[in-house]
C-alpha cells in the first residue's frame, strides 16, 4: 500500500507542482523549440496528458503487469531496460562502496577489539577525530576532490565515465568512505557495552582466544546495526546523485533525477518502483540476518541489555571544537555576507580576509559565518524532530518497518522534489525534504535495539514480578535504547546538515546569493583549482562540526537508578506490584565456549 501511495503521488508530479508538463518534456526534449501552442498541443495529444493522472497511472500499471513499463517522454525508448541496466550499475558501484566501507568500519573499530578481546579497554582514549572529519565530509565535494587530484592532476585513475573496474574505485571510494565511518561510530560505540558483559572476562580466563572474544562481540553488537546497513544499502544505490552527477555514472540514481526534473513519469515511476522493491529487499534480508545471529537468543529470552560499564570520563575535546566553531562563526558575523568587490576576486587568505574571497570578491568567511545560523539551526530542528519521531515509531515496530523500508528508498533528491511540488518552494522546502527521511535510520535503530532488549533475561525477571507495560517501557525500555538512539541521532547531524547542503549544491535548496554551506560548496567548485580555499575552509569548517557531534555523543546518557541496599525491589510497578530495580548479573546473549563450559560445570 505504502509503494503505491508513494508511486501514485510521484504520478501525480506534474500536476502537484502546478507546471505544464508538455513543456516540461519539450524543453527537454530541445530546449531551443519555440513552445508554441501546436507543439504543446501535439505533445499533449502524444502523450495522453489530457486524460488525466489516474488514466496514465492505470495504462503504466497495466503495461507493467505484462512486463512493459512503457516508454520515456523524453528519448522514446523503452523505460524498462533503460531501468534494469541502470540498476545494474548502481547495484555495481554499490557493491564497491559497501567493500570500502566494511574495510573503514574494519579500521575504525580494530583498536577497540583488540583492547577489549585483551580487556584492557580501561586504557582506551578518547580518539574519534579522524573518524567524524571523514564522516563528516560531503560526498559530492570528496568526489571532487578525489576526481580532481587522482584523477586529473595524478592521473593515476580515470575520473569520468563507466566503461570498466578501473572506473568505479573513486566514486565507490567517494561513497564508501564516509558510510563506513558512520556504521564505524556505531558500531564502535556497542562493542564496549559487549565487552563489559560478564561472558567476556569469563571467557578470557578460561583461555579463550581473543580473537574469538573479539568474533563473539561483534555477534553481539552487529545485529543492532543490520536494519542501517540495510538503509545504506538503499541510500548508496539511488542516493548517490551527486557522485554519479560528477563521475558522469549512468546509474539509477541519475536516472531518476534526470526523470524528475523532465517529468518523464514512465521513468520515473519505474526507477521508484525499482528501489522500493530494493528497499523490501534489503530490509527482509536484515531481519533475517539478525535472526540467524541471535535467534535462539531472542527467543529464550537470554540476552542481556547492552549497557556501558560506566560514564564516560569528562573529556576536553568536545569543548575544544565548540569553541573553535563559536570563534568562526564569531569572527565572521560582524562582516557583511553579501557585499561584492570585484577588485577582490579569488584574493587568498590574508589578514584583511583569512578565508579568502570567492569568485564575486565576497568574503568566505562571512559567508561560512551566516550560513551556519540557517544552516545548524535547521539541522538541529530536523534532528530533534527525527529523534522524536524516530523513536515514537520506532516503539512500534510493526507500523514502522514498512515505512522505514517504503522512505529510506526515495533518494533526497526526489523528496526535495515532491515536497517542492506539493508545498511549493520557500524557506523550509530542503528541511521538509530532509525531515521526511531523516527519521527512518532512527526508528530501524530503535526497533532493533528494543527487540533485543525484550528478549533480555532482567525484563523477563521484572515482567514475572508483576510490573506493568507503562513501567516497563519508563524504567526498563526507554532508559536502554534512548542514549544509544540519541548518540546516534548526534552522529547525523553532520549528515543532516550535509543532506541540507546537497539539496543546494543540486540546485534545490536555498538560491543565490544566501550563504547555505551547500549552495556555497557549489558556487565555489568551479574554482577548486585556482582558488581551493573557497572550497577548503567550508568544509573543514563541515568536518569541525562532524568532530563536535561524534566526541560530544560519547556523553550521552541517562542517570541510572539504584534501589535501596539489601532490597532488590524499587517502587511499585503499573499494577501495584512491587518490580525490582537491579538487574540479574547472569543470562548472557552469547553462547560462547566459556558460557557453554560455565554452564555444563553448573
Amino acid at each position: 500500500m505504502l509503494a503505491a501511495a508513494l508511486v501514485g503521488a510521484i504520478g501525480l508530479l506534474p500536476w502537484l507542482s502546478r507546471t505544464d508538463p508538455a513543456l516540461t518534456v519539450l524543453k527537454s526534449r530541445s530546449a531551443d523549440r519555440d513552445p508554441t501552442p501546436e507543439t504543446l498541443a501535439a505533445i499533449r495529444d502524444e502523450l495522453g496528458l489530457g486524460d488525466g493522472p489516474l488514466t496514465l497511472l492505470g495504462r503504466w500499471l497495466d503495461g507493467l503487469l505484462q512486463g512493459d513499463a512503457g516508454t520515456s517522454w523524453v528519448s522514446g525508448a523503452p523505460v524498462l531496460p533503460s531501468v534494469a541496466q541502470a540498476l545494474g550499475v548502481s547495484l555495481l558501484l554499490m557493491s564497491g562502496a559497501l567493500v570500502v566501507a566494511v574495510v573503514t568500519v574494519s579500521a575504525v573499530c580494530a583498536r577497540t577489539l583488540r583492547l577489549g578481546a585483551r580487556g584492557r579497554l580501561g586504557a582506551r582514549g578518547a580518539g574519534g577525530t579522524a573518524t567524524a572529519v571523514l564522516a563528516a565530509l560531503p560526498e559530492f565535494l570528496l568526489a571532487s576532490v578525489l576526481a580532481a587530484v587522482i584523477g586529473v592532476h595524478l592521473g593515476w585513475l580515470p575520473a569520468l565515465g563507466w566503461y570498466g573496474p578501473q572506473w568505479m574505485v573513486l566514486p565507490s571510494l567517494a561513497l564508501g568512505l564516509p558510510a563506513g565511518a558512520v556504521l564505524g561510530r556505531m558500531l564502535d560505540d556497542l562493542l564496549p557495552c559487549a565487552f563489559a558483559e560478564p561472558w567476556a572476562p569469563a571467557a578470557a580466563a578460561r583461555g579463550v582466544p581473543p580473537q574469538s572474544v573479539a568474533r563473539q562481540a561483534l555477534r553481539r553488537c552487529v545485529p543492532g546495526l543490520l536494519p542501517n546497513l540495510g538503509l545504506f544499502v538503499v541510500g548508496l544505490t539511488g542516493g548517490s546523485v551527486a557522485v554519479e552527477q560528477i563521475f558522469d555514472i549512468p546509474g539509477l540514481g541519475r536516472l531518476t533525477l534526470q526523470a524528475a526534473l523532465a517529468q518523464d513519469l514512465p521513468a520515473l515511476q519505474t526507477g521508484t518502483l525499482a528501489l522500493v522493491l530494493l528497499a523490501a529487499g534489503a530490509g527482509v534480508l536484515a531481519r533475517l540476518a539478525a535472526r540467524l545471529l541471535i535467534g535462539p537468543a531472542l527467543r529464550d529470552g537470554a540476552l542481556r541489555s547492552l549497557h556501558r560499564p560506566a560514564p564516560p570520563a569528562p573529556r576536553a575535546l568536545p569543548l575544544l571544537y565548540g569553541a573553535l566553531l563559536t570563534t568562526v562563526i564569531g569572527l565572521g558575523l560582524p562582516r557583511d555576507a553579501l557585499a561584492l568587490d570585484t577588485l577582490a576576486r579569488l584574493r587568498g587568505p590574508s589578514p584583511a580576509h583569512p578565508f579568502g574571497t570567492d569568485a564575486l570578491g565576497r568574503d568566505v568567511l562571512a559567508r561560512v559565518a551566516h550560513g551556519a545560523l540557517n544552516t545548524l539551526g535547521t539541522a538541529l530542528a530536523v534532528s530533534a524532530a527525527a529523534l522524536v519521531a524516530g523513536l515514537l515509531l520506532g516503539l512500534l515496530p510493526r507500523l514502522s518497518g514498512p515505512l522505514v523500508d517504503t522512505v529510506s528508498a526515495v533518494p533526497p533528491v526526489l523528496t526535495g522534489l515532491l515536497v517542492t511540488g506539493i508545498t511549493g518552494s520557500g524557506p523550509w522546502t530542503p528541511a521538509l525534504a530532509v525531515g521526511v527521511v531523516a527519521w527512518s535510520p532512527l526508528a530501524a535503530h530503535t526497533s532493533a535495539l528494543l527487540r533485543q532488549e525484550r528478549a533480555t533475561t532482567h525484563l523477563a525477571a521484572t515482567r514475572a514480578l508483576g510490573a506493568g507495560r507503562r513501567y516497563l517501557l519508563r524504567h526498563e525500555l526507554l532508559p536502554a535504547v534512548l542514549p544509544p538512539v540519541a548518540r546516534h541521532a548526534l552522529l547525523r547531524l553532520p549528515g543532516v546538515a550535509l543532506s541540507l547542503a546537497a539539496l543546494g549544491f543540486l540546485g534545490l535548496g536555498a538560491q543565490p546569493p544566501s550563504p547555505e554551506w551547500g549552495l556555497l560548496l557549489a558556487e565555489n567548485q568551479p574554482y577548486a583549482e585556482r582558488a581551493p580555499w573557497a572550497v577548503l575552509f567550508p568544509a573543514a569548517v563541515l568536518a569541525l562540526l562532524g568532530a563536535l557531534a561524534v566526541t560530544a555523543a560519547g556523553g550521552v546518557r541517562l542517570p541510572r537508578r539504584r534501589g535501596r541496599a539489601g532490597s532488590p525491589a524499587g517502587p511499585r510497578g503499573d499494577r501495584g506490584v512491587p518490580a525490582p530495580r537491579q538487574r540479574p548479573a547472569h543470562g548472557d546473549a552469547l553462547l560462547t565456549p566459556a558460557s557453554l563450559s560455565a554452564r555444563e560445570e553448573r
